[in-house]
């Protein structure tokens, strides 16, 4: 082989490894499968099963020591609201604003939510 190709090859195996390490930061469990049943099949997706396995998943992050995606949490919050529980979704929504600051100004939005449903 000559030397541009090995260069060449050898920066797109960088960069393909470095990306698969990158989507490893944060400990996704069953998120997106979780989102993808919930519309998919819905009667198999409750949002109390559902719930189920995102505790599962924060057991597991935990052992693991990565923090939780993006999104986990605030999901958490909709299925808890969902399920009348007010007060779950208002903590999983804050965890969400506190874990990812840039989330902060709709998970407001959502915490005054309840507060018009909390009555």
């Amino acid at each position: 082989m000559n030397q541009p190709v090995i260069i060449i090859l050898s920066f797109a195996a960088v960069l393909f490894f470095s990306g698969c390490m990158q989507s490893t930061a944060y400990h996704w469990g069953d998120y997106e499968e979780q989102v993808y049943r919930m519309y998919a099949v819905p009667d198999k997706a409750t949002a109390a099963a559902q719930i189920d396995v995102f505790e599962l998943d924060i057991e597991k992050a935990r052992s693991t020591g990565k923090p939780l995606a993006p999104g986990v949490r605030a999901h958490m919050g909709y299925l808890y609201f969902q399920l009348g529980r007010h007060d779950e979704a208002r903590q999983a929504f804050e965890a969400e604003k506190l874990a990812f600051p840039e989330s902060a100004q709709l998970m407001d939005r959502f915490i005054q939510k309840i507060g018009t449903e909390h009555v």
